[in-house]
């Protein structure tokens, strides 16, 4: 049994779970921190997840999934790959991304865990790089600067 492979960030937002939440699932907000992408997705478990955006003027998807569960302003899992990578578009190669939210003094803190990477084609390579690179890191200080400021 190998030992899981997960990568997991969390940060403090002065803002309310409402609004987190709206952050993560209305696409004019998600366009705003990821890589201008935005989200398609009816927000029912079992249902499609698209991550969409322009590639050299050309609509295109970059992330792809489904919803594997979801509890208003308190957690959201949905399986996640990348429809343009040389992985095998099997369901053995997708990870799971999840985010919960919880209160902590008057501040909402946004926990993303994305993994397991031990079980899926190409996995330590794929760790390495979203572990290397902080992957979560940059879009949750955005998704807190956006949050903040607006």
């Amino acid at each position: 049994m190998s030992t899981p492979l997960i990568v997991k960030s969390s940060v403090a937002i002065n803002a309310t779970p409402e609004r987190v939440w709206d952050a993560l699932i209305n696409p004019e907000q998600t366009k705003k921190y990821m890589f201008g992408c935005e989200t398609v997705s009816d927000w029912e478990p079992g249902s499609a997840l698209l991550w969409k955006g322009n590639y050299e003027g050309k609509e295109m998807v970059f992330v792809k999934g489904n919803i594997v569960n979801i509890e208003p302003e308190k957690l959201l899992a949905y399986t996640t790959m990348d429809p343009n990578s040389e992985i095998p578009d099997i369901p053995e190669n997708y990870l799971t991304v999840t985010y919960t939210l919880s209160s902590q003094n008057e501040q909402t803190v946004l926990t993303v865990t994305q993994g397991d990477y031990a079980t899926v084609g190409d996995g330590e390579k794929r760790y390495r790089e979203s572990a290397d690179g902080g992957s979560w890191d940059p879009i949750l200080v955005q998704i807190k600067k956006l949050l903040e400021t607006e």
